[in-house]
C-alpha cells in the first residue's frame, strides 16, 4: 500500500524536538481536530509503541521528543500565527492536547518565518505574535533574522543543549491560566495547600503543595518531604518504578485538588497536565554533564516530571510556572528560593541552570502574573516530507 507524503520540518526548540506542519499541508481529514489527526501524528512519531522506543517514527522515546506542532495564519486580531501543540504518548494510544510546550514555542516563532507566514524583513530582530491555541494565550517571540531568513547559529548557550545557537527571547503574556473551572492562578485560593495523601506515599498522610496555573498547571512539593534533595538526576528517578508510581499518585491527588480531573482514572488520559515538580534550597551539586554548580550560583533547585518521567532539563512551560511561583511570596518555590519579593529567579535543573523572570501583582486579593520572560534557541534539523502508510487515515480523504 502506498505511503502518504506530507511536507514537514523537524525542529529543535529549547530542550525539545518536534515535527512541525503547516495546516494547509496536512491531509484534509487531519486539518480539523479528531481521530484522523491523532492517528496521523501518532504514526509520524511512531506511537503507540509497546517497546517504548518509537523506532518506526520520528519520535525519540522521551517526552521531550514525542511532539507534533501545527502552525497556520492567525484567526485572532493582533496575532501573526496560531500554534497548536500535540504531546504524543510514547506507549499508549492517545495524543494530549491539554497544554502547551514552552520549549517548542521558541521554534514556533522561528517556524512562522521559515513557513512564510511572517516576513523576515531587514536584518535585526523580528517580533512574532503567537496565539497558543491549546491554552488560549499570547506568546511573543523575538526572533533574530539576517539575509532574509532566521538566524539560527550563534553563541547563546542553553544547558541541556550540546551546541550554542542564536538566542530567541520569549514573552509569555498573562500566563496565569484561569483553568477549566474559571479558577484563578491559584485554583484553591491558597499559595500553599496541605494535601491529604495515603500514609504509604508520605509519612504522616499530609503533604504541603503549591498548586499553580501559570504557563502550565503545576504541582510543586518540597523535596525533603518526599525523601529527596532536589539534586537528583534522571536515573535516580526514572530507574525506580516505585518512585514513578508514587509521583503519579501524588500528581493525581493534586490534579483532583486543582479541579483538572473529576476522578482518579482520568489522570491516565491526561498525562501532559498537570506537571509535578519538587523544590529545594540551593546546595553545591553536579549536573548530568558532570558540571559543578555552586549553591551561590542559583536561587532554588527544581526537578520536574513530564509524561511520567523526570525531565532531563526543564520544560519551558514549567519554567514559566517556576518564575510565577517564585514571584509570589509564600509559595513553596518562593520559600525555597529564600522568600520575599523577586522579579527573577535562577534555578538548577538536572542539566544545569536557567534564569527566568516574572512580574506578579495582587489584585482584589488574587495573585496574577502579567508577564514571564525567558530565553531559548531553535534550529531546523531537517526539512522535506514525512511519510506514513496510507492506511493511517483509514480511507479518510487525503
Amino acid at each position: 500500500m502506498a505511503q502518504i507524503q506530507i511536507p514537514a520540518t523537524y525542529m529543535r526548540g529549547g530542550t525539545s524536538k518536534g515535527v512541525f506542519f503547516r495546516l494547509e499541508d496536512l491531509p484534509e481529514a487531519a486539518r480539523v481536530p479528531g481521530p484522523a489527526r491523532d492517528r496521523l501524528f501518532q504514526r509520524v512519531i511512531g506511537s503507540p509503541d509497546p517497546y517504548g522506543a518509537q523506532i518506526d517514527g520520528m519520535g525519540g522515546a522521551t517526552s521531550s521528543t514525542s511532539k507534533c506542532v501545527i502552525l497556520s495564519p492567525s484567526t485572532r486580531d493582533g496575532h501573526d500565527v496560531d500554534y497548536l501543540y500535540g504531546q504524543v504518548s510514547i506507549d499508549t494510544d492517545f495524543v494530549d492536547w491539554s497544554g502547551n510546550c514552552g520549549n517548542l514555542s521558541t521554534a514556533a516563532g522561528a517556524f512562522a518565518i521559515h513557513a512564510g507566514y511572517v516576513e523576515a524583513g531587514p536584518d535585526g530582530v523580528r517580533t512574532v505574535r503567537i496565539w497558543q491555541a491549546n491554552i488560549g494565550k499570547t506568546i511573543v517571540a523575538h526572533v533574530p533574522v539576517t539575509g532574509g531568513a532566521v538566524l539560527e547559529t550563534g553563541d547563546f548557550e542553553l544547558d541541556g543543549v550540546a551546541f550554542p545557537a542564536a538566542e530567541i527571547v520569549l514573552e509569555f503574556v498573562d500566563p496565569a491560566d484561569e483553568g477549566e473551572d474559571g479558577a484563578a492562578m491559584f485554583p484553591t485560593g491558597n499559595v500553599v495547600d496541605e494535601l491529604a495523601v495515603p500514609e504509604e506515599l508520605v509519612a504522616g498522610g499530609k503533604l504541603r503543595a503549591t498548586l499553580i496555573n501559570a504557563g502550565i498547571a503545576t504541582i510543586f512539593v518540597e523535596a525533603e518531604a518526599i525523601g529527596y534533595t532536589g539534586t537528583e538526576l534522571r536515573d535516580a528517578i526514572n530507574g525506580d518504578a516505585a518512585a514513578l508510581a508514587r509521583f503519579e499518585a501524588l500528581r493525581t491527588i493534586g490534579a483532583l485538588q486543582m479541579g483538572l480531573i473529576k476522578t482518579p482514572e482520568e489522570a491516565a488520559r491526561r498525562q501532559h497536565t498537570p506537571k509535578i515538580a519538587f523544590v529545594a534550597s540551593p546546595v553545591d551539586h553536579r549536573t548530568s554533564s558532570g558540571k559543578e554548580v555552586l549553591a551561590g550560583e542559583i536561587n532554588v533547585l527544581v526537578r520536574a516530571l513530564s509524561m511520567g518521567k523526570l525531565h532531563h532539563a526543564m520544560m519551558g512551560t514549567a519554567s514559566v510556572a517556576i518564575a510565577a511561583a517564585a514571584a509570589v511570596p509564600g509559595t513553596l518555590v518562593n520559600l525555597a528560593a529564600g522568600g520575599g519579593e523577586r522579579r527573577s529567579v535562577t534555578f538548577g535543573h538536572p542539566s544545569g541552570t536557567l534564569r527566568v523572570g516574572a512580574e506578579a501583582q495582587q489584585v482584589d486579593g488574587q495573585w496574577t502574573v502579567t508577564k514571564a520572560i525567558m530565553s531559548r534557541s531553535a534550529r531546523i534539523l531537517m526539512e522535506g516530507r514525512v511519510r506514513v502508510p496510507a492506511e493511517t487515515l483509514e480511507g479518510d480523504a487525503k
